[in-house]
């Protein structure tokens, strides 16, 4: 099991929790603040966003010593400005990045990152997202104070919630319903 932490130097490190010790360090771009991290839930990737609107992607491999390396992978321009979150599907089929360009893309992680769907409708800066647990739907949080509801079949925002007097910056999904009825009923 591993921790992974960015920095605002661009210094990411990756602490084994066995080993109570810093395992591996990557610099993706020197002096440049890395702005997310997310790990595919399969264990095989790792992104970094960057303040530069960068994407860096590394393939994660476990060794024989149960230590991971990582090997590059792709570099992704992502957005012009600032990425603010990065975020790998469930399924490990697309990743998401929101930026304060007031958009969110997705990319297709099966065909080398190819841009499928710019998702438009926030008038300030995007500062998180989560997909549904079958990412099929991905929720954001933007300045523009609301919080909005994506299906990505279509790319249209179904459903925007508004209330917020600030800046909205964060955001959950709990979508654990099982035949249309909620768990705890």
């Amino acid at each position: 099991m591993h921790v992974h932490a960015g920095d605002q130097t661009g210094h990411i490190r990756v602490w084994d929790l066995t080993a109570n010790a810093c395992s591996c360090e990557l610099v993706p771009e020197i002096g440049t603040a890395v702005r997310s991290l997310t790990v595919a839930m399969d264990g095989g990737m790792m992104v970094a966003a960057n303040s530069h609107g960068t994407c860096y992607v590394w393939r994660m491999m476990r060794g024989a010593t149960l230590t991971t390396h990582f090997e590059p992978m792709h570099k992704l321009r992502a957005h012009s400005t600032y990425i603010l979150k990065c975020l790998i599907s469930p399924d490990c089929q697309q990743l998401a990045t929101t930026s304060s360009d007031k958009t969110v893309k997705l990319w297709n992680l099966d065909n080398n990152f190819q841009l499928d769907r710019t998702l438009v409708g926030h008038t300030r800066w995007v500062w998180d997202c989560v997909f549904s647990v079958d990412a099929a739907y991905l929720v954001t949080a933007s300045s523009d104070a609301t919080a909005r509801l994506w299906d990505l079949s279509t790319g249209d925002a179904i459903r925007t919630y508004s209330g917020h007097h600030k800046p909205v910056v964060c955001c959950a999904l709990n979508d654990s319903a099982i035949d249309g009825r909620d768990i705890d009923a």
